[in-house]
Order: C-alpha cells, then sequence, then structure tokens
C-alpha cells in the first residue's frame, strides 16, 4: 500500500522511515515530505494514489480526504482530531486512529510550567533583571497549598492532578464522568461552577467539541476569583479569548498562561490576548518535546501496522 506522510513528524525522515521499518519491509510505499502546507490543491497532488494519510496537526478538510481514490486509513499523529473532517471519513468508511498518550507527561509538565511562570513572574522578572532592575513591583506567589480546579479528567487531567497532589494543593474536578482513580488521589469532583468560584489555578484539558467550544466564556470567567490564573494547554477555542483578555485588562482574574489558540500560531498582532497584562503565551509546544515526538512516531505507524493486520488500535 501506498502510505503518504503529508506533513514533518518533528523527526529526521531517516528516523521516521527507522521507525516505519516493519512496516516498509514488508513491502509498502512510504511516501514523506519534509515541508508543511495547507494549500487545498497541493495536499490533493500529495495525497493522490494514498491507500493510508499520516498526518499531525495540520487540518484535514474533505476536499482532500474525497479527492483521494482509494484512501481507507488516516493515522493522525495528534491526540485531538478536530483538524480531520471525521464526517466525510465516516460516509466513506475511512478508519482514523489517533496518537492517544504520546504526549500526556509533555503537556502536564508544560502547564506547570505556565502556572509557575505566572505565579512568580518568571517571564518580565527575566527582562528585569537584563536590564539591572529588581523584583520590585513583581508579585510572587506559592502553589504550595493553592486550590487547583481541572476541567477534564482524561490522562493528562489526571496526570496534572497527581503532580498538583505532590506540590500540597487541593485538587477539585469538573467532568462528564468521575473517575474512581482520580477520587482515590484525593481529588473532589464538583460541578464546573464551583471549581470556577473555588480555584486559585483553573486548568483547562478536555477535548473541544461542541459542547465545550467557548465553554469557558465571559459568564464562566466571571466566576473565577480575583486573584486566581487560567490555564489552557488544551484547545483553544475552549475558552473565549476575547473575554479572556478583557478580564484580564479589567483585574477580574489575576494572570493566565496559554500554549493554544483559536488558530495556529503564528498569531495575528491585533490578538487580543498579546495585549493583556499577567499572560505568558506560548505558540502550542505542549505536545513537542523531543521525547514525545519519538513516541508519537512509534504509536502512529503501530496504529497502521496493527490496521493493516486487521487489529485496529486507538480508532476514533
Amino acid at each position: 500500500m501506498r502510505i503518504v506522510v503529508l506533513e514533518p513528524l518533528g523527526l529526521e525522515d531517516e528516523k521516521v522511515r527507522s521507525i516505519a521499518g516493519k512496516i516498509i519491509g514488508e513491502g509498502h510505499e512510504l511516501v514523506t515530505y519534509k515541508d508543511k502546507v495547507e494549500d487545498i490543491d497541493v495536499l490533493k497532488k500529495r495525497a493522490s494514489g494514498a491507500d493510508i494519510l499520516v498526518i499531525a496537526n495540520m487540518p484535514l478538510k474533505g476536499e482532500v480526504i474525497n479527492s483521494v481514490e482509494n484512501l481507507k486509513m488516516i493515522s493522525v499523529a495528534f491526540t485531538g482530531v478536530d483538524h480531520v473532517d471525521i464526517k466525510a471519513c465516516r460516509e466513506r468508511n475511512i478508519a482514523v486512529c489517533n496518537a492517544a498518550g504520546y504526549s500526556t507527561s509533555s503537556v502536564a509538565e508544560l502547564t506547570y510550567g505556565l502556572i509557575f511562570s505566572v505565579l512568580r513572574n518568571i517571564v518580565p522578572l527575566d527582562k528585569a533583571t537584563r536590564e539591572g532592575r529588581t523584583k520590585t513591583n513583581y508579585s510572587q506567589n506559592d502553589l504550595s497549598g493553592k486550590t487547583i480546579g481541572i476541567v477534564g479528567t482524561g490522562a493528562i487531567g489526571t496526570k496534572v492532578a497527581e503532580i498538583a497532589k505532590v506540590f500540597g494543593c487541593n485538587v477539585l474536578a469538573y467532568s462528564r464522568s468521575k473517575k474512581a482513580e482520580v477520587e482515590a488521589l484525593g481529588v473532589t469532583y464538583v460541578s464546573l461552577e464551583e471549581l470556577l468560584k473555588e480555584s486559585d489555578v483553573v486548568s483547562i484539558h478536555v477535548p473541544l467539541k461542541n459542547d465545550t467550544r467557548a465553554l469557558i466564556n465571559e459568564e464562566k470567567i466571571s466566576l473565577m476569583k480575583s486573584n486566581a490564573i487560567l490555564i489552557n494547554t488544551a484547545r483553544g477555542a475552549i475558552i473565549d479569548n476575547t473575554a479572556l483578555a478583557k478580564a484580564l485588562e479589567e483585574g477580574k482574574i489575576a494572570g493566565a498562561g496559554i500554549d493554544v489558540f483559536d488558530m495556529e500560531p503564528p498569531i495575528p498582532k491585533d490578538y487580543p490576548l498579546l495585549k493583556a497584562p499577567n499572560t505568558v503565551l506560548a505558540p502550542h509546544v505542549g505536545f513537542a518535546t523531543e521525547e514525545a515526538m519519538v513516541r508519537r512516531a512509534h504509536i502512529t505507524f503501530n496504529n497502521i501496522a496493527k490496521w493493516l493486520e486487521g487489529k485496529p488500535e486507538n480508532l476514533v
């Protein structure tokens, strides 16, 4: 079969081919591209003749999917699949698998990087130090003893909860379903409204779906404490970022750490959060550690191998 990797996977081509060695050794053709494009016509041309497509987080629209006559399977080197036209895949019975779990620890670790950056004002203090200034006018706050509210207790949210307990935090959680293993950590499930009212740190870890889009809107943000901070390493559109920027500018909450936006970076210069105070922004890097890139490549090609064997894994 012809397997086409439509975008770079964050590894050298030699490494990708080594990880895909079993599949190649069975006689399947592997085609890779070293640049990421979103032009529909270019993607159609690159995908032409493929039986299997591999993407990471680039949008894959139905127009491209439907142009590939023999397409049977898409292996997504990413946890979320909201950037793939799943409806088009369902209509054509195209299997879609994701790389579940490859970045759980990576995203959880960045969550705490953002929390500490905001609580300790690390970014502005780096600038102050280089300019010969001191900590004057910059607040410093502990995490220990604070209440962390985790919205979503999937694999990443659960990992964030585990780490929070190590730091001596009280942990609240909101999720559509309660997990005994999460409660066993000492986590208390509450309503979203109570979580927002009681938490010093609110961290988002739900997938982007119709019912989570703009889940954290102006009304929900207004429930938060004035000294609370909001962290998002999940999906940008889960938060109304215009409302968030306004709340930060008006001092209704104390700060934010944001790794994801309602678009992929680069972010336009007029994007509201760029001018919001007490905000640390990152260009969607939570998943992108070197170790995670290796893990996801293994999962991505293992998904293909299992599908070829008739024993698919990580179907979405």
